[in-house]
């Protein structure tokens, strides 16, 4: 059902089944997907390509400018995947000429007030709490979570199946599979409790809770840590997943209990 009091582009490309509610705008170089429901009051710009089956909720805006002083207008876009559902006055922004396109992946929910950045890219399964405002170019693995009212440093990574706690300033990277909460935020154990709703063997969270026992707990600095676990550890997709990640953190990792930050590599 498309209201007659909504705006919409002729150019734009709806899908069968889309819904469109009273007094949304939605611009020319748009894609929404099939039975997705656009609510009232939403405004979909330039840029937008939303998946099928999703739900934007009033106030919200997908592919707005980035609020970056370097854009110069490039063509980019602003991705949305399928189910993933944008509540009240959600602002997901789209790329600059630096990555091209901002993406939020499938079966996401993003609460009220969340904002979502230039060129940040979103993972699948994600819970964004209400008023959660991510800068530009972070990264967030599948299945994590993020509490409400945080605040996410630009160039930031959040791993895989990570759990953030509410009012957090996430100022390093989160490996995977990490509970990370206090300030600074800090580890705060491994999130046993989504991995085992997620299927996790009680063989894969023995080996990750072993790993970062290592990485946190043993008073070895980074490098000799993640050589211990590569040299006691037998490899899976996990412990790889875990090396890989620590490794290319280019802003440190979070710091451990009692540990400098100085030992983390953090701000």
């Amino acid at each position: 059902m498309i209201s007659p009091l909504a705006h919409i582009h002729p150019a734009a490309r709806l899908a069968p089944g889309v819904t469109v509610e009273p007094f949304t705008t939605i611009y020319g170089d748009v894609e929404i997907g099939e039975n997705t429901w656009i609510g009232p009051n939403a405004t979909i710009m330039d840029g937008a390509r939303i998946g099928a089956n999703c739900q934007v909720f009033p106030g919200a805006v997908v592919a707005g400018i980035p609020q970056d002083l370097k854009f110069a207008g490039e063509v980019t876009t602003a991705e949305i995947g399928d189910y993933t559902v944008l509540r009240e006055c959600v602002t997901v922004n789209r790329g600059t000429v630096e990555q091209g396109r901002t993406v939020v992946g499938s079966h996401c929910l993003l609460q009220a007030y969340v904002h979502i950045a230039h060129d940040c890219l979103v993972g699948s399964h994600c819970v964004i709490s209400n008023a959660t405002q991510m800068a530009g170019h972070v990264q967030v693995g599948d299945w994590a979570i993020i509490g409400g009212t945080s605040a996410i440093h630009q160039f930031t990574n959040i791993g895989a199946h990570a759990f953030i706690a509410g009012g957090s300033l996430v100022r390093s990277d989160v490996p995977p599979f990490v509970k990370a909460a206090r300030e600074p935020l800090t580890y705060a154990g491994v999130n046993s409790v989504g991995m085992s709703r997620r299927g996790f063997s009680e063989a894969q969270m023995h080996q990750i809770h072993e790993l970062y026992r290592i990485l946190y707990l043993t008073g070895l600095g980074m490098q000799d840590a993640l050589t211990r676990i590569e040299s006691e550890i037998a490899p899976s997709a996990e412990r790889d997943l875990v090396v890989s990640f620590v490794r290319a953190a280019e802003r440190g990792i979070i710091k451990g209990p009692g540990r400098r930050k100085s030992e983390e590599g953090g701000d």
